[in-house]
C-alpha cells in the first residue's frame, strides 16, 4: 500500500487472502516518497516466490504501475478513495496503462475482489484453490437464494 492509512481497506484484502490459506505479505511503499525500495520489491518478488501482487494507491496512484514497470507477475491496482475526487483520480492513474505494462484494476476500495483476483490468477495452477473459490460462489449463490426466498415469503 502507498500509505499506513490505506491499511483499513487493504486489510479486507489480507482478511479474504487468509479465508483462503493463501500466504502474503504486507508492506507500504510509495510510488513517490520510496520508489527505489518499491523497485527492489517489485523486481525481486518473483524470484521471492509471489505469483501475484496487489498494489493499493490513493490520488495520483501510481503504486501499482511502478510496480508493474519492474516484473512480469500480475499486478492488480486498489484505486483508493479519501481524495477530493473520491478515488476517481486513483481509478484513472490505476487503469491508464501504456501497452506491454498492464495493471489489472478493480473498483474503487476493492480490496476483497482484488485478493479474490489474486486468489483465480494462482488458482490456475492449483486444484485445491481453484475448489475453496468455486465452494465460495456456491455459499454465495445460496445465499441469493435464500435472500429471494425470504422476499417472496415477505411478498406474500
Amino acid at each position: 500500500m502507498g500509505s499506513k492509512s490505506d491499511w483499513p481497506v487493504v486489510k479486507k484484502a489480507v482478511d479474504k487472502l487468509i479465508e483462503l490459506g493463501i500466504p502474503y505479505e504486507t508492506h507500504i511503499y510509495s510510488a513517490h516518497r520510496t520508489p527505489k525500495q518499491a523497485e527492489v520489491f517489485s523486481m525481486e518478488a518473483e524470484k521471492n516466490g509471489f505469483g501475484v501482487l496487489i498494489a493499493a494507491a490513493g490520488m495520483a496512484a501510481h503504486l501499482a504501475g511502478a510496480i508493474a514497470a519492474n516484473t512480469t507477475l500480475p499486478v492488480i491496482g486498489v484505486p483508493l478513495s479519501g481524495s477530493a475526487l473520491n478515488g476517481i483520480d486513483a481509478l484513472l492513474s490505476t487503469v491508464q496503462m501504456p501497452s506491454g505494462i498492464p495493471v489489472a484494476t478493480v473498483a474503487i476500495d476493492g480490496a476483497v475482489n482484488a485478493a479474490v483476483l489474486s486468489a483465480q490468477i494462482l488458482a490456475v495452477n492449483n486444484p485445491e484453490l481453484s475448489e475453496k473459490l468455486k465452494k465460495q460462489r456456491e455459499q454465495m449463490q445460496a445465499t441469493v437464494l435464500e435472500n429471494d426466498a425470504t422476499l417472496q415469503t415477505e411478498l406474500l
